[in-house]
Parts: structure tokens; sequence; C-alpha cells
């Protein structure tokens, strides 16, 4: 089932496709103005272009957590998932949705119930390398809304469905900018 999100970025990306195919040309220098609009088609960018722009804190909680302190301290860092880390390693990620088709929907008490009778696992996860386009596919076929970056079995960081969102509206903005400047005989910008 598509989401508004996902008809959204469809048609957005629809609409830059129809802009770049009007300006194509057969023309040398046309390609050669092109080329660099193109490649500021963002969905391409590797994850760890995102994450250079985010904060480097990585929250996380032990297996042993009680729910309830998991659930607070996503309250206080204003994040809807941490990252459940045993030994240096992860093992689980519990979000908001964890909490309440798990907990609350269960009758269970949060002070009482442990992260680890909770928490996804295994995890789903990606490396640095994966691209924006490869990492909103996993988020929506798996249906979940964080995805923690793993490199050489560290976590190097976790990237929300909000923080591709966000990367490929800013993406296709700027594209759709320039090829309107080309377009019009306004490029360079």
């Amino acid at each position: 089932m598509k989401t508004h999100v996902d008809l959204a970025l469809r048609q957005r990306y629809d609409e830059s496709v129809q802009v770049i195919t009007k300006a194509i040309v057969s023309s040398k220098e046309a390609r050669s103005v092109l080329q660099p609009l193109l490649r500021t088609m963002k969905l391409f960018d590797t994850i760890s272009t995102i994450l250079k722009d985010k904060s480097p804190e990585i929250w996380s909680v032990t297996p042993a957590a009680s729910v309830y302190d998991a659930i607070e301290m996503m309250s206080e860092k204003r994040v809807g998932a941490l990252l459940v880390i045993s030994d240096g390693k992860l093992v689980g990620v519990i979000s908001e949705r964890d909490y309440a088709r798990k907990v609350i929907l269960r009758g269970k008490s949060s002070k009482e119930t442990q992260v680890q009778e909770i928490m996804t696992s295994p995890v789903i996860f990606v490396t640095p390398k994966h691209s924006v386009d490869e990492c909103m596919s996993i988020m929506t076929n798996s249906r979940i809304r964080h995805l923690p970056v793993v490199e050489e079995e560290k976590v190097v960081g976790i990237v929300s469905i909000g923080d591709l969102v966000k990367w490929i509206i800013s993406a296709q903005d700027e594209t759709i900018h320039q090829l309107h400047n080309y377009i019009t005989g306004k490029y360079p910008a």
C-alpha cells in the first residue's frame, strides 16, 4: 500500500523527469550543462552523506533496561526509536510503535517490562554505502521508520524516514530550480 509520502515523492520525481526530458537536446553544450544538474538528483547519494549533516550522537539502551526508561529517554532526546546495544553489539531496536503495540495494547507495565521483551530483532540495517533510494525501499518494504547504519559491525548512525524525505525533497527542489534556470536561459544559477 502506498502512503501519502510515497505518492508525493513519486509525483515530485515524475515532475522532475518531465522537466529534464524537456531540457534534453542533442547538442554537446546541453549535455555538458545537464550532467552536473542530473548529479544533484540525490536519490543516489549514499547514507554517509546524510550522516555528515546529522549529530553524531547515537541514543541506545541495554536489553535489560525497563521499557519505561527507554520511553523516557526517547521523550528527552525527542526521537522515535532507540538502538538496543549489548556488549557493544547492536541486538535490537525499540520504537514508540513497539511500546504501543507490545506494552500498552497488551496491558503490560512499562516499568516491569524489559526492553528485550518487546524490541524488534533481528535488526534490519544498512551500511554507509547504501543509497537514499535503497534505504527508502528497505523502509517501505519492511514497514519500518528507523534504519541503523552499521560499518564493520559498529553502529555509525541511524536514519529515519523523516531524514530521507527531507533529503529527497531538498534535492528535488534544488534540481528543479537549476533545470528551470537552464531552460529559461538563466543558467548558471
